[in-house]
This record gives C-alpha cells, sequence and structure tokens, in this order.
C-alpha cells in the first residue's frame, strides 16, 4: 500500500506503527519523525513566511472571508505518486488541505485512490484514530499496542492528581489575538488535573478578548499558538507579557505547541504529562525542558 498524508498528526501516527515505509508523500509540515522528510512534499501553505502573529491571523482571516484556500495541494505529485490511500481531514480549513480539495484532485487526476478522513475533537477521539490508521495501513497491532501504551500513561497520571486541587489553567492557543482553547486542549487541562479557564472540549477554539482573559481568572497560564514550536511559543508569551493584557502575578509558561498541543497525535499524551508538572509540581514530574519552559 501506497499512503499519502496530508496532516503531521497521521504521518507521526503512520510512522509510529511501522508504517513509515508505505508513506510515499506528506505536507511541508511533516517533521516528525525526521525521516518524514524524506518522502515528496505535496502540500505546501499560501500563508506568506516571516509573519508576525497579529499579520498571519489578518490574512487568514481575509482568505477565509474570500473563500481561499490556505494550502496548496500538488495534483502532478499527488498523480506521479499513484497512491492506494490519502488521508486528509475536515476538522480545520486552516490547519491543512480539506478533504473536498483532494475529493476534487482525485477525480481532476482520474486517480481511484481511497480517501480516509481523520477528524478527532477528543483524546479519545485522537486514541480511536490512531487504531483507524493502524487498521487501514495493515498495522492493526502496533496500533492496538500504542493505544495500550498511551493509555496506561493516561491512567498513570489520573493516579497522581486524583484528589488534588484543580487549578484554574488559562491555555491560549494564539496570542494576538487570544483564543480560547478547544477540540482536545480543555480535556488535556481536565485530565492532567486542572480546571480550563476558558474554551469548550469537543467544540472549536474561539477568539477572545483581553478582558475575557483576566476575567476568566486563571492560576496559571500556558501559551501554546497553533503552529509555533517551544522557542516560538515562548516569543509570542514575552510579547504578551509586555503587552501588559495577561493577568498580573499569574505564572506564565510556553510549550511546544507543535508537538504536544495542537496535532492531534500520540504525543498529546506528552503534553497532558508536562500540564501535570505544570499544575502540580509538589506531586507530578517537572515538564521536560524541551516541551515547556515558564516564563514568570
Amino acid at each position: 500500500m501506497r499512503i499519502v498524508s496530508l496532516l503531521p498528526s497521521t504521518t507521526e501516527i503512520l510512522f509510529a506503527v511501522g508504517a513509515g515505509p508505505q508513506v510515499v508523500g506528506v505536507t511541508f509540515e511533516c517533521d516528525t519523525p525526521a525521516n518524514a522528510r524524506e518522502r515528496a512534499i505535496v502540500s505546501t501553505t499560501a500563508i506568506p513566511q516571516g509573519l508576525s502573529a497579529t499579520e498571519i491571523d489578518a490574512f487568514v482571516t481575509r482568505a477565509m472571508a474570500a473563500g481561499e484556500d490556505l494550502y496548496h495541494l500538488d495534483a502532478g505529485a499527488l498523480a506521479s505518486l499513484d497512491a492506494d490511500l490519502v488521508v486528509t481531514q475536515d476538522l480545520c480549513a486552516v490547519c491543512a488541505v480539506d478533504v473536498s480539495v483532494v475529493d476534487d484532485a482525485l477525480a481532476y487526476l482520474g486517480c481511484r485512490a481511497e480517501v480516509l478522513t481523520i477528524d478527532p475533537h477528543t483524546v479519545e477521539e485522537v486514541l480511536g484514530s490512531i487504531e483507524t490508521l493502524a487498521k487501514a495501513s495493515g498495522r492493526q497491532q502496533a496500533g492496538a499496542r500504542l493505544v495500550g501504551t498511551l493509555r496506561d500513561r493516561l491512567a498513570a497520571v489520573s493516579t497522581v492528581v486524583q484528589g488534588l486541587s484543580t487549578p484554574r489553567a488559562l491555555v491560549l492557543e494564539w496570542t494576538d489575538p487570544p483564543f480560547a482553547p478547544g477540540h482536545w486542549v480543555p480535556e488535556m487541562v481536565t485530565a492532567a488535573g486542572g480546571t480550563s479557564a476558558l474554551g469548550t472540549a469537543g467544540e472549536k477554539s474561539v477568539r477572545v478578548t483581553w478582558a475575557e482573559v483576566r476575567d476568566s481568572d486563571p492560576e496559571v497560564v500556558v501559551c501554546a499558538p497553533c503552529g509555533y514550536d517551544l522557542s516560538g511559543s515562548a516569543e509570542l508569551a514575552r510579547q504578551a507579557m509586555e503587552s501588559g493584557q495577561l493577568p498580573v502575578g499569574v505564572p506564565v509558561w510556553a510549550v511546544d505547541a507543535n508537538a504536544s498541543f495542537a496535532r492531534p497525535g500520540p504525543r498529546l499524551v506528552d503534553g497532558i504529562e508536562a500540564l501535570a508538572g505544570i499544575l502540580h509540581p509538589e506531586s507530578a514530574p517537572a515538564p521536560r525542558r524541551d516541551m515547556a519552559r515558564r516564563l514568570v
């Protein structure tokens, strides 16, 4: 089976269950594991490089209002790969190529590849997507083992935080303008032994005001801007602090959003473990230095 993966998370999952040799095409963002970079790149972004967080938000807002695609699918590259399976999404037009674009391209090319849509909204659905991809790629047993390991780690975190206080944690999925978290992120806070100050589990992330951020009365702020690694998140967190918009006297952390928050793959469990260490430093192991950094 020849597989084209149009999501960084599904690329990571496919490699994690041993289907890496079957993956022949990926996106420009597929960087985990490192050898995913050796595959042909079939989709790129329309967002110009070097924009600030404010400029990215403005560009995305204008493009969405105009009905423009934020990602470009290289139909020629897709055709040359002779894929049996194309994995895509219908979850967020800002995150990756939409399934409708893939369907149109395959129809135009006359390709008969199966299209598998992966759209998890919760942690449980993320685990289910691992099993789905493992089955589709003929790696069902490996998928079951991986999911079992992830469930064991989640159970271990639950045991550590059981009976402890549940501090109010505000995770910012964007900082300028601020966005409250959605999908699986509020659930990650709960699993780590906290209370999500803003955002609704299973729903989309939403733009909020800085007044709403302050009124949410968080005990800790975690900056996890979608598309940013730890150093990028830390820089945006510093900018937010320097603007004077964050609640005064509240600890501020930056995390590697790409690795463990924004992408619905196995490393969400890393993010939950990191959050547990942030929220309960007296009981849970401190987050790894490559995953989280406290700024104040």
